[in-house]
């Protein structure tokens, strides 16, 4: 019964969103200015924490400034929303026209060498278009893939899965990371799998810290590690927002060869790299979530 009731709500879910994606893009964005007021304004999502990273973030910035930044944000958080559900219904052209990838003449060498790659990005720009990357590099010669949290909700969890592999990525549950890239590299294949490397890792899985946004911050790790071990080149990815609805991802050389490297160097490559690209535009990173929780736990 249970089983029933969940594959009625996807597909209620799944079909309202649909619709709502056949709108063009003007209609779809006065929908996401409603949402902005509806979000910043009377529900007040999460002010308080955004207003707190802000202020953790840029202290040198005054008060009227951090509050444009956070206004902007919600703008910006509200636009994701509704060019995600886009998603469901947008040409490979239209996406192509949108989600604009440079660089990736680096993917194809690598890969044409037989490397693997290991992307690192961030909770910038909308990530979720991330994955037409395929439509821009010689996809024929790689696994392509994203590490993921499967989600508590499972019709919220199996729409993503939808959204998340609509243009041939594999979505790999984080638990299964190391089983299914070595999978891959077992069978001659070189993969290149997405990680959302700017999360902040659980007190038990805190291993490295560096100085971020001005604060000591505690960074995830295993992405490193799985690049030693599986001998894959690192590649940041520099998204910027260009204007609403337009991005530009552009392909960047962390570290060729990390099983030559010690310590942590390819996670502070990483947060100096993201720094610089929140810094260019603030607004378009995702403040809701309390980077900072784990500061107290600093030791020199």
């Amino acid at each position: 019964m249970k089983y029933i009731v969940e594959n009625m709500v996807y597909y209620l879910l799944y079909g309202l969103l649909y619709m709502l994606a056949l709108l063009p893009w003007t209609l779809l964005y006065l929908l996401s200015d409603a949402l902005y007021y509806i979000v910043y304004y009377i529900i007040r999502y999460r002010r308080k924490v955004v207003r707190e990273n802000l202020a953790m973030a840029f202290p040198e910035k005054d008060e009227r400034e951090r509050r444009d930044i956070e206004r902007r944000f919600f703008r910006f958080l509200t636009d994701y929303v509704v060019e995600t559900i886009k998603l469901m219904h947008i040409s490979d052209a239209e996406m192509k026209r949108r989600m604009r990838f440079e660089n990736g003449e680096l993917i194809d060498r690598l890969t044409g060498e037989g490397r693997s790659v290991i992307l690192l990005l961030g909770h910038y720009g909308n990530w979720e278009w991330i994955p037409s990357l395929t439509m821009w590099c010689d996809n024929s010669r790689f696994a392509g893939g994203q590490i993921y949290r499967p989600l508590l909700n499972r019709c919220f969890d199996r729409l993503f899965l939808h959204l998340r592999t609509r243009f041939g990525t594999e979505c790999i549950p984080k638990k299964d990371t190391l089983r299914v890239l070595l999978q891959h590299k077992r069978a001659g294949k070189p993969f290149v799998t997405g990680f959302m490397a700017d999360q902040t890792p659980s007190p038990a899985n805190i291993h490295h810290w560096v100085m971020f946004m001005g604060m000591p911050t505690p960074v995830l790790t295993g992405y490193e590690t799985l690049a030693r071990k599986l001998d894959a080149a690192v590649v940041y990815v520099d998204v910027e927002l260009l204007s609403r609805g337009r991005y530009k991802a552009t392909f960047k050389l962390v570290d060729e060869h990390p099983v030559d490297t010690d310590g942590f160097p390819i996670a502070d490559r990483y947060m100096e790299a993201m720094e610089q690209t929140i810094c260019r535009a603030p607004h378009a990173w995702l403040w809701t979530h309390k980077r900072w929780k784990h500061s107290h736990l600093f030791v020199k």
